[in-house]
């Protein structure tokens, strides 16, 4: 997993760090890795000689990295033209630097521009774009190129405007993001929380870290994990030589009803796709189910079903006094359970806190906003995973907060960010398919972080996958 690091803990490492270099060593390391990335990028329009650079520069440290991979750039012939947004505070050395390397200073964009770094803002920036930057970030977008294409655009660290900590984006009052929108962003040292969760990741672009050396210098514990592919294999239950149906994992699936089939069909179809060796469903979908499902084992009540290692429950079972038995039911097994939909519904009056409260085995709860919203009262606001992690503490329970970068909150406090969401997963019914998915991780003994981690991994690709297949055959 990739740890994510907040910026006080960015901050001290760097402090750190530089107590044990000369002075400058640190900018240098960001300054070349940033300059070495856009070198890349021109390559693929034409090259660095004479390609046309624009840096956006702001104050402190940010500035000068960027000013000092403006005076790298410059040098391997790129003309390189700076726009001081605070002239008096720009960074002496970068600037001095940068015209010693032949780069120039302008007080309007040039007519074509390949390049843009956004320099504006670092780590340590608050509350969105001033003005002057904000018009600056919304005119981005009608710079071109020598090739006649819109110009790059590279953030240096951070998309300028955006709220470190936490991804959250400022709007303007005309409802667009008070941040810079990049291509690409390159950040030194540490991924930081913008770059990978909320409506920030969204305007970072491929992000690439730089190695300055900080790791060895980061301390505590981070802000969240970014689940990568590695991960989900290592996780994942394999069958043994001497594995059957039962020592695979057995998994009950409580969904759907006569009104609603559909949920039953899909979230039986999501667990038979995960590793246990067999579905038991329970619920008035039973005809639907074994149609689709002939190798189910399917009854009409949870008591019925018989001996499973852990529950879904809540898609499309509804919320009348029958839903509500089946829902006391899977709470009484002393097995993981997973809630979704109707499931967290039947949640939001607190008659059934008690039955949380005395439960020793795993739960996780997986709401989109709305239901995260029926459930506490509020909406998870700006900081999406302190909203997920707040939720896992009062409920004691994983929480699975749907999105297009879902976050997974322990009620340890440990938090992860999925990477793969993809928003064509906003549609009816996958959230079925990955209950069931989940489940039948959590019954082959996953633990139930780590099951929601890779199950939410995984939903992610196959939409990207269905997507894709879909694009193909349209046209």
């Amino acid at each position: 997993m990739k740890p994510v690091w907040r910026v006080t803990d960015v901050r001290a490492a760097e402090v750190g760090l530089m107590a044990t270099l000369p002075p400058g060593t640190l900018m240098q390391r960001a300054a070349a890795g940033l300059a070495r990335r856009c070198a890349l990028l021109l390559e693929d329009r034409g090259g660095v000689y004479g390609s046309r650079v624009l840096l956006l520069v702001g104050s402190g440290d940010n500035g000068g990295d960027t000013l000092y991979a403006g005076a790298r750039l410059a040098s391997r012939g790129a003309a390189v033209a700076a726009l001081l947004l605070t002239p008096g505070r720009a960074h002496a050395e970068g600037l001095a630097a940068l015209r010693a390397a032949g780069g120039r200073l302008v007080d309007r964009p040039p007519g074509t521009v390949d390049l843009v770094l956004d320099g504006i803002v670092g780590i340590g920036g608050t509350g969105g774009l001033r003005e002057t930057a904000d018009q600056l970030a919304a005119s981005l977008v009608q710079h071109c190129g020598r090739d006649g294409a819109r110009a790059t655009v590279v953030a240096v660290d951070v998309p300028s405007g955006v709220a470190v900590d936490t991804g959250h984006v400022p709007l303007t009052a005309a409802g667009r993001p008070s941040a810079v929108r990049a291509d690409v962003t390159v950040t030194f040292g540490a991924l930081k929380p913008a770059l990978v969760v909320g409506p920030a990741a969204a305007l970072a672009g491929h992000v690439e870290l730089v190695d300055i050396g900080l790791e060895p210098w980061l301390r505590g514990t981070p802000a969240l994990r970014v689940t990568e592919w590695s991960d989900v294999v290592d996780w994942w239950p394999r069958p043994g030589a001497a594995s059957e149906k039962y020592s695979r994992g057995v998994v009950g699936v409580a969904t759907g009803s006569t009104t609603y089939p559909g949920a039953a069909v899909l979230s039986v179809g999501g667990a038979l796709a995960g590793p246990t060796g067999m579905v038991r469903y329970a619920g008035g979908a039973r005809a639907e189910v074994l149609h689709q499902h002939p190798s189910v084992i399917a009854t009409g009540r949870v008591a019925d079903a018989g001996r499973v290692q852990a529950w879904v429950c809540g898609s499309g079972l509804g919320t009348g006094e029958e839903a509500t038995a089946e829902l006391r039911a899977v709470l009484a097994a002393p097995v993981p359970v997973v809630l979704d939909a109707d499931g967290l519904t039947l949640l939001v009056d607190g008659k059934m806190a008690e039955r949380l409260r005395d439960r020793e085995a795993p739960i996780v709860v997986t709401p989109h906003d709305r239901e995260y919203t029926r459930l506490c009262g509020e909406a998870p606001g700006a900081d999406r995973v302190g909203a997920a992690l707040r939720l896992a503490a009062w409920m004691n329970a994983v929480v699975l907060l749907k999105g297009d970068r879902t976050i997974i909150g322990t009620p340890a406090g440990r938090a992860y960010v999925n990477p793969t969401g993809t928003p064509v997963l906003a549609t009816g019914g996958t959230g079925d398919v990955l209950s069931g998915l989940l489940g039948s991780l959590l019954a082959a003994g996953l633990a139930a972080e780590r099951a929601a981690a890779a199950a939410a991994y995984l939903h992610g690709l196959a939409g990207r996958e269905a997507a894709d297949r879909l694009a193909e055959l349209s046209e």
